[in-house]
């Protein structure tokens, strides 16, 4: 409807010799203003030095009647546009949204692009850290989106098992003589580690002489330790991406990419890369930003040569790409534009293609940020069971045949929502009580509406009531709400912002709460009670879609 809304203002305008005019149109906070809204003749009037409210007017007179969609067209206060949707439109998109079920919501506007998406991506050797955790959550989110525009996802993790990070975990499993398929044991061996090498200085060589070997492979010792804390460490991960609905349709390790980021980065030294006291490093300051270290003085890769190198494999996998996506902290956008710029030049076909860092923030808790280089590192998994511990003390009513199932999706759906609800790369306060509340703004209350939703579909077929078509005269609160859904979606997948769809589907359930609240749904002497039942049915495929596009369950049952 607002591409609709769009055209009809282009073309008034273009009859006033105006084109290509920069306006905007919204929804009205005052519904009572109507359906959308526009700043069009303001904007037109300083270009044409005339009166905005006059000029209103006269775009009025010439959009009136040309839409069937629209009922009717309002100027308001100085020259603001406001239309109101006409009745049977809210009915169409009710029958529509049943009729496309699962398709409801979706575009084409990303249909032809490939696109190479790496999130997750943990360092192998200790427990998946929050951190990690928020940046799979969003991925899975974004990448949905696009998926839902049509785009062609190629879901990539890159997890850290070679590097100095690695060699302290080696050397602290050997120090605490710790058990290596103890995931636990393996997060308290790099915390030991990490400790010594900042203050230790006998330490600290030690664990530099760890790094090289297991660089070199030449310590079998040191390598089947390795070997078996990464195993270890890549079930529990493999574990947690199961529960959180996410699966990759790539792994490349940095122990694959190491030798091909070293020889690319000493082919490009002389053109991309210089020499720097002993180092090979990118110039940025020529490029407008920082300089960095690509090859260390003891000749080894840093982060930034294997990115070059990583990327070099997921190109050669998958060759036809056209955007490439990764999802890190926000702390990391000065490196990965740094990165970038070297990648366009050691690789110069990507010019016309789209390298782009989606930033995620800090997940914090009342005790604030956690790093897994202290002791008062929160895991994922110490989190979600957590989560899990105290959806399961609440579950005892539930009429879930299989409760085991629903807990891990409430305490999933919990989470999911608290880290989702915050804008792209704005930080995290996570607050157990308010994730787990079935009164509002949390993931359990958009999954019980749902529960809702579906138990009353099941009261209309025992009762041998059928969906249908007859609407009142006057649109619920919850049909003018309801045909959203499509422009919410396009402009979540286009900004990669799932926050704007986690404020609709609460919004959107809130309504349909209320909705129930006064209207009886199963009720053979209402004539309207039919067509209430099909905007339930609407209802439940958008809320239905759009928790499947945030990664959270739907559950018919709680």
């Amino acid at each position: 409807m607002e591409g609709e809304i769009r055209e009809l203002i282009d073309a008034a305008l273009a009859a006033k010799g105006l084109d290509a005019v920069a306006v905007t149109v919204e929804h009205p906070a005052d519904e009572s203003h109507g359906d959308y809204a526009t700043n069009a003749a303001l904007v037109a009037a300083k270009r044409l030095g005339a009166n905005p409210r006059a000029l209103a007017e006269d775009l009025v007179a010439q959009m009136a009647g040309k839409s069937p969609n629209i009922e009717s067209i309002e100027v308001a206060g100085p020259g603001f546009i406001n239309f109101h949707i006409a009745r049977s439109f809210f009915a169409e998109a009710v029958a529509n949204a049943r009729a496309k079920g699962d398709a409801y919501g979706t575009n084409d506007t990303r249909k032809g692009q490939e696109i190479l998406f790496e999130y997750t991506s943990p360092n192998l050797w200790k427990p998946l850290h929050v951190g990690n955790l928020v940046g799979n959550i969003v991925g899975e989110s974004v990448s949905r989106l696009f998926e839902a525009e049509g785009a062609t996802l190629r879901r990539i993790n890159y997890p850290s098992d070679i590097g100095l990070t690695v060699a302290k975990g080696v050397w602290g499993l050997k120090k605490t003589g710790g058990d290596p398929e103890d995931i636990n044991a393996i997060g308290e061996a790099y915390r030991v580690g990490n400790e010594a090498y900042e203050t230790d200085e006998t330490a600290k060589t030690e664990i530099e002489a760890v790094n090289r070997a297991l660089y070199a492979g030449d310590d079998e010792g040191l390598k089947a330790l390795r070997e078996r804390g990464l195993r270890t460490s890549h079930r529990h991960l493999m574990e947690l991406c199961r529960m959180l609905g996410t699966s990759f349709d790539l792994e490349i390790r940095e122990s694959e990419v190491s030798d091909i980021g070293t020889e690319l980065v000493r082919t490009h030294t002389g053109d991309v890369f210089v020499e720097s006291n002993g180092a090979v490093v990118f110039p940025g300051e020529q490029y407008g930003l920082h300089t960095r270290v690509f090859l260390n003085s003891q000749g080894l890769p840093t982060y930034e040569a294997k990115d070059l190198g990583n990327f070099a494999r997921k190109e050669r996998a998958y060759p036809h790409w056209t955007h490439s996506y990764i999802v890190t902290g926000g702390e990391q956008r000065e490196y990965f534009m740094v990165l970038f710029e070297a990648m366009r030049r050691v690789f110069p076909d990507t010019a016309d293609k789209i390298l782009a860092h989606i930033p995620t923030g800090f997940l914090t808790l009342t005790t604030g940020k956690m790093s897994s280089r202290k002791g008062n590192v929160l895991t994922a998994e110490s989190l979600l069971a957590s989560l899990m511990e105290e959806v399961e003390k609440r579950a005892t009513e539930s009429r879930a045949e299989n409760l085991a199932s629903l807990v891990e999706e409430v305490a999933v759906g919990a989470l999911k929502y608290q880290i989702l609800r915050q804008a792209a790369g704005q930080d995290i306060v996570f607050d157990k009580e308010r994730a787990l509340s079935l009164e509002g703004d949390s993931g359990p209350y958009l999954m019980y509406a749902h529960a809702r939703m579906s138990s009353i579909e099941e009261k209309a077929a025992a009762a041998g009531m059928h969906a249908g078509t007859d609407a009142p005269e006057v649109p619920y609160a919850l049909e003018r709400f309801l045909y959203r859904f499509p422009e919410v979606v396009l402009r979540a997948g286009h900004e990669c912002a799932p926050h704007h769809l986690v404020v609709y589907l609460t919004e959107l359930a809130s309504r349909f709460n209320a909705f129930y609240a006064v209207e009886k749904i199963v009720d053979d002497g209402d004539p309207y009670a039919p067509y209430k039942l099909s905007l339930t049915k609407a209802a439940r495929v958008v809320l239905r879609n759009g928790l499947a596009l945030l990664g959270i369950a739907a559950p018919e049952r709680m």
